[in-house]
C-alpha cells in the first residue's frame, strides 16, 4: 500500500513539473510564433482577431511515404482510427457535433493532419486541447474498429476506382517511383487495406503519433498566454518518447528512358498525359518549376490551352506540380472528348512542354504566372483557415518557414531559372508517357539533392510584420443587424452593406441579377446558361486571358456568370476589381472561337455523365420526382436530351438570351469587409444603376408533385463504386410551423457524420464513406425536398437500402428522444453561429435576403424557435411530412457483376 502511494506521489510530481514547464519561444516571422515543448512537440500560434472562431490543427509528419510491404494505405485508414475514440474521449464525433465545431483529417504522401474549428472559447480551446493530446497516445486502435472502418475505406477507395483520371495518375505515379514510395497511391492498395493487421496499424501509431513528430497549430480568436498555459497542461506530461524515429533511405533512381502506360476502361471522355520528376519541394529550382508550371498549364493563358484547347484538340488542358519532402514530379494532360483524336492531342501536348527549349518563356509569361502564384500566397495569408492548411503542408516539406522563404524565392525567379529548369527536366528521357528506345547517347536528368534549404532558412528575415488582423466581431444575429447600412439605389436596385475590419483588409462582395420569366426562358436552359459562360471569356475591350491577368493583378477572387459576380478583394482594389466586373457583366464579346471551346467542353462533361453513378442516380431521381414539362426552366432533361440541346445551340442563341434578358434591374447587392459605404453604394450605382432589364423579371415558381415511390436502378458498367439518392416532395414553405422542426429531424437524421443515418451505416455497419440527407424549403413555394445520399460497393446495395429505410421508419415510429433534440438543437444553433463567422457565408446570406425582403431578425426568431422545439414537436412533424412509404429511392453501380 505503502508502495502506491509512494508512486502516486512521484507520478504527480512528474506531472505538476511537466506543467510547469515553459514553452520555449524558437521563431517568429509575420504574425506566425513557434513554441516547443521538452518533449518535442512543436506549437505555432497564429492569431487572428478578426474571426469569432479558433481552429486547433495537428499534424503529424507520417503519410504513404512511411509506409511498409504490406502497409499500403496505412497511415490513411489511421487517420479514420482516430475519431473511433480514446480513453478520455471514447466519443470524439459526438463531442465534436455537440460543441457545433467543424472537423476533419485528410492524409498525404508526407503528414497527416486533424483539424477543428469551434466557438472562441476557453472552454472550446480546453476541450480540444485535451482531446488532441489524448488521442496522440490513447486512441483505441482497436481490431473492432479496424474491421468496422475497413470497409468504410474501402469504399473511399471504391469510389475513387471511379475515375479514370485518378487511376491513370496513379499508374503514371507508380511507373516514375517504382522504387519510392510515392509511386503508391495516398490511399492504398485494396488488399492490403482488406488485411491489414491490427498489430501493425498499433505499431505504426506508436511510432510515428508522438509529440517530437507533430506540429500543433492554434489559429483564429484565442489569448495567446492562455492558450499556450492549455497546451501545456494538456501536451507536457506526454513524455518524450525513448525510440528514434525511423529513417528512410530510397532514392529514386534516375531515370534514364521514357516509360507508357494505358489503361483501358469504360468511359466517355479520352485523357493523355505526362509526368516528369523533379526535385524536392524545399530545392531552389522549385519555385522556378511551380512558374513553369502555371506558364504551360494556366487557364485560359497557358500554352497548352492555346495549343490544345483553342485549336479543338482537347475540351480541357491542365498542369499540376507535387511540392514534397522528397524528389516529387509535375504532371499535365488534356481530357477528349469520345470522338476526339489522341495522337494529334498527344503529339500537341508533348510538343509545348517539351518544346520550351526552342521556344523560350517570355518575360510576359513569367510575370503572369509569378503575379497568380504570388497572389495566391496572399490569399492563403488572408484565410486562416488556408493558412493554417498551408503551414502544416510546407512543415511536411521540411519546416513551416519555407512558406515564407519560398515565397521570396518565387518573388526573384528569373526567366534564366524558368528556362534551366523546363530544359533539364521537361525531357523524354524523364517522362512517363513513351516506352523504352535504346540510344549511343542517352540525355537523363539527374534529380539534384536538396541540402542548402535548412541554412537558408536560418538566413531567412522577414520584412514587415505580416498581414494586418481584423477586429473582433459579433457573430450574433442582433449584432449584425444593428451594422448593416442598407439602401436603394436607382434601377430599383437594393444593397446591403456590412463594413468591419477584416484580416488583411478584405472585402467580400456579391451582386445577383434577376432576369427573365417563365416564358421567356422556356427552352432556353442551354442558351441562358452558354450566355452566362460566355462572360468571362471576353469583353469587347478584353480577351479571355487579358480578363483573368486583370484580376490577377488586383489579387481578386472572382466569380462571375449570367447570375451575377461575386468578388473578393483588398479594400484598395474593390472599386477597380468591381469597374472590372462591370465591363465584363456589360460588354461581352461572344468571341465564335471562346463559343466553340466552352461547347465541346460541355459535350465532353456531359457525354462523362453516361457512364457517372453519381451523376445517373441524381438525374434519375430529379426526373422522377420533377414532373416539369419539357422545355420548362426546371425541366431535368436526361443525359441524350442534353447533349442534343448542347448541339442544336448556337452562339446566336447564347447572345440572344443575353441581349433579349439581361440586365441590373431589380438586383442585389452586398458587402462585407472593408469599404465606406457612402462611396460603395455610389460606385454600384454608377456602374449598374444605368443597366436596365429589357423585359421585366419574373421569378419562375417552384411546384409540389404529388409523386409516388419508386425503387430504380441504372447499371454503370465497370464502376467499383455505387451511389444511392432517394428523397421525397414536401408541401411547405420556410414560414410553415412545422419548419424549424424539420430542420432539425434533418439534422438528426443525417446532417453530421453520428446523426442516425450516417450513424449506422458508416459508423455501425461499415457500409459507406459518406451518407448524407438534406432538407430544403423555398422562401415563396410550397415546394419543400428530402433527400438522402450514400456511396457504397455494388454488393452492399441491399444493406444500405435496408439500413436508410429502417432508420427513417424508425424515426417516424419511434420518434427522437428529449436528449437528442436538446443535444442537437445546440449543436445544430453553434452550426448557424459559426457559418456568420464567415464574411463569404455572411455576404450570401445578406444578399438572399434582399430578395426575399427579410433582415437577421428572421434568423433571431427562427433560432429562439429551434432551441423551444420539443420532442413532440418534432416527432409529429416528422410523422406529417416524411413518410417512408413515399420515398422514391434511386441506385446506380455496377450491380450487373456483382
Amino acid at each position: 500500500m505503502t508502495q502506491r502511494l509512494y508512486a502516486a506521489a512521484f507520478l504527480l510530481l512528474l506531472s505538476a513539473a511537466a506543467l510547469a514547464q515553459p514553452l520555449k519561444k524558437t521563431y517568429s516571422i509575420e504574425g506566425v510564433t513557434e513554441y516547443r515543448l521538452a518533449n518535442g512537440l512543436r506549437v505555432l500560434t497564429v492569431p487572428d482577431p478578426g474571426i469569432d472562431t479558433t481552429t486547433v490543427h495537428v499534424a503529424y509528419l507520417v503519410g504513404s511515404r512511411h509506409e511498409g510491404y504490406g502497409e499500403k494505405g496505412m497511415a490513411h485508414l489511421l487517420e479514420h482510427l482516430l475519431f473511433k475514440g480514446s480513453k478520455r474521449h471514447p466519443n470524439v464525433k459526438e463531442e465534436f457535433t455537440r460543441r457545433g465545431a467543424r472537423w476533419n483529417g485528410t492524409t498525404s504522401n508526407d503528414r497527416t493532419t486533424y483539424f477543428e474549428t469551434f466557438a472562441a472559447t476557453r472552454d472550446n480551446l480546453d476541450w480540444a486541447l485535451g482531446m488532441e493530446a489524448d488521442r496522440m497516445v490513447n486512441s483505441f486502435v482497436s481490431k473492432k474498429d479496424l474491421d468496422a472502418e475497413m470497409t468504410v475505406v474501402r469504399n473511399e477507395f471504391e469510389m475513387g476506382e471511379n475515375n479514370a483520371g485518378s487511376v491513370l495518375f496513379q499508374r503514371m505515379q507508380q511507373l516514375a517511383f517504382p522504387w519510392h514510395n510515392y509511386g503508391n497511391p495516398i490511399i492504398g492498395q485494396r488488399a492490403d487495406i482488406e488485411k491489414m493487421p491490427i498489430g501493425k496499424l498499433q505499431a505504426f501509431y506508436r511510432t510515428w503519433y508522438q509529440p517530437d513528430n507533430a506540429l500543433l497549430i492554434l489559429g483564429g480568436k484565442f489569448d495567446e498566454k492562455a492558450a499556450l498555459q492549455l497546451v501545456a497542461k494538456h501536451f507536457a506530461p506526454i513524455p518524450k518518447p525513448k525510440r528514434a524515429l525511423p529513417s528512410f533511405y530510397t532514392e529514386e533512381p534516375t531515370q534514364d528512358g521514357e516509360r507508357e502506360v494505358t489503361l483501358r476502361r469504360v468511359g466517355e471522355n479520352q485523357i493523355v498525359s505526362s509526368l516528369y520528376r523533379v526535385p524536392a519541394g524545399h530545392h531552389p529550382d522549385y519555385p522556378a518549376i511551380d512558374v513553369l508550371t502555371n506558364v504551360l498549364g494556366d487557364t485560359p493563358s497557358g500554352r497548352l490551352h492555346r495549343a490544345l484547347v483553342q485549336k479543338g484538340l482537347a475540351s480541357h488542358a491542365w498542369g499540376a506540380e507535387r511540392g514534397l519532402h522528397d524528389p516529387g514530379f509535375v504532371y499535365f494532360g488534356a481530357s477528349l472528348p469520345k470522338d476526339g483524336k489522341v495522337d494529334p492531342a498527344r503529339a500537341a501536348l508533348l510538343s509545348v512542354v517539351e518544346g520550351v527549349k526552342s521556344e523560350p518563356v517570355r518575360a510576359e509569361e513569367l510575370e503572369r504566372a509569378r503575379t497568380q502564384l504570388l497572389n495566391d500566397f496572399e490569399k492563403t495569408q488572408l484565410e486562416a483557415a488556408a493558412y493554417l492548411r498551408a503551414l502544416s503542408e510546407f512543415a511536411a516539406i521540411g519546416d513551416w518557414r519555407l512558406f515564407f522563404l519560398y515565397r521570396e524565392r518565387l518573388k526573384k525567379v528569373t526567366l534564366a531559372d524558368v528556362q534551366r529548369a523546363a530544359e533539364h527536366y521537361l525531357k523524354p528521357a524523364n517522362r512517363v508517357l513513351g516506352s523504352f528506345i535504346p540510344t549511343d547517347a542517352p540525355e537523363r536528368a539527374d534529380i539534384p539533392a536538396s541540402q542548402e534549404w535548412q541554412a537558408a532558412l536560418e538566413a531567412y528575415r522577414s520584412e514587415g510584420d505580416g498581414v494586418r488582423l481584423g477586429e473582433a466581431f459579433d457573430p450574433s444575429p442582433k449584432n449584425i443587424e444593428s451594422r448593416v447600412v442598407r439602401r436603394e439605389l436607382s434601377n430599383g436596385i437594393r444593397a446591403a452593406l456590412l463594413p468591419k475590419k477584416t484580416r488583411g483588409g478584405r472585402v467580400v462582395a456579391t451582386l445577383t441579377l434577376h432576369w427573365g420569366d417563365e416564358k421567356s426562358l422556356t427552352n432556353r436552359e442551354v442558351a441562358c446558361s452558354f450566355a452566362g459562360g460566355m462572360l468571362m471569356r471576353g469583353s469587347q475591350k478584353k480577351s479571355r486571358a487579358e480578363i483573368k491577368d486583370a484580376f490577377d493583378k488586383l489579387s481578386a477572387n472572382v466569380s462571375l456568370g449570367g447570375d451575377g459576380a461575386s468578388v473578393e478583394v483588398r479594400r484598395e482594389n474593390l472599386a477597380p476589381a468591381l469597374r472590372l466586373a462591370a465591363e465584363v457583366l456589360r460588354e461581352p464579346a461572344f468571341s465564335a472561337q471562346e463559343f466553340d471551346e466552352m461547347k465541346r467542353a460541355a459535350l465532353t462533361g456531359a457525354e462523362s455523365q453516361r457512364t457517372d453513378p453519381s451523376a445517373q442516380a441524381s438525374l434519375q431521381l430529379a426526373r422522377h420526382l420533377a414532373l416539369y414539362p419539357k422545355g420548362h426552366p426546371n425541366y431535368t432533361p436526361d443525359v441524350e436530351e442534353r447533349i442534343e440541346w448542347l448541339r442544336a445551340t448556337t452562339l446566336e442563341d447564347a447572345a440572344a438570351c443575353y441581349r433579349e434578358l439581361v440586365g441590373a434591374t431589380g438586383a442585389d447587392f452586398s458587402a462585407v469587409g472593408e469599404f465606406d459605404p457612402d462611396e460603395l453604394a455610389r460606385l454600384v450605382e454608377e456602374l449598374f444603376g444605368g443597366w436596365r432589364t429589357p423585359r421585366p423579371f419574373e421569378r419562375v415558381a417552384s411546384r409540389y408533385f404529388e409523386r409516388p415511390a419508386t425503387d430504380k436502378e441504372v447499371v454503370t458498367p465497370d464502376k467499383a463504386n455505387a451511389v444511392l439518392r432517394a428523397g421525397l416532395n414536401v408541401k411547405l414553405r420556410d414560414d410553415h410551423p412545422d419548419f424549424p422542426a424539420l430542420v432539425l429531424a434533418n439534422y438528426l437524421l443525417g446532417g453530421t457524420s453520428t446523426a442516425r443515418m450516417p450513424g449506422r451505416v458508416r459508423e455501425k455497419e461499415g457500409l459507406s464513406y459518406s451518407t448524407f440527407t438534406s432538407f430544403n424549403a423555398s422562401s415563396f413555394d410550397e415546394a419543400g425536398s428530402f433527400r438522402v445520399g450514400a456511396i457504397f460497393a455494388p454488393q452492399n446495395r441491399v444493406r444500405v437500402e435496408r439500413a436508410i429505410r429502417e432508420e427513417l421508419e424508425r424515426a417516424v415510429r419511434e420518434g427522437f428522444s428529449a436528449e437528442e433534440i436538446k443535444n442537437g438543437s445546440q449543436a445544430l444553433l453553434e452550426q448557424r453561429r459559426m457559418t456568420r463567422t464567415q464574411d463569404r457565408a455572411l455576404a450570401s446570406r445578406l444578399n438572399s435576403y434582399l430578395f426575399v425582403k427579410r433582415t437577421f431578425a428572421w434568423d433571431v426568431e427562427f433560432e429562439a424557435r429551434i432551441a423551444a422545439l420539443t420532442p413532440a414537436q418534432v416527432n409529429a412533424a416528422v410523422k406529417r411530412h416524411l413518410d417512408p412509404a413515399k420515398l422514391s429511392l434511386v441506385t446506380a453501380g455496377d450491380f450487373k457483376q456483382k
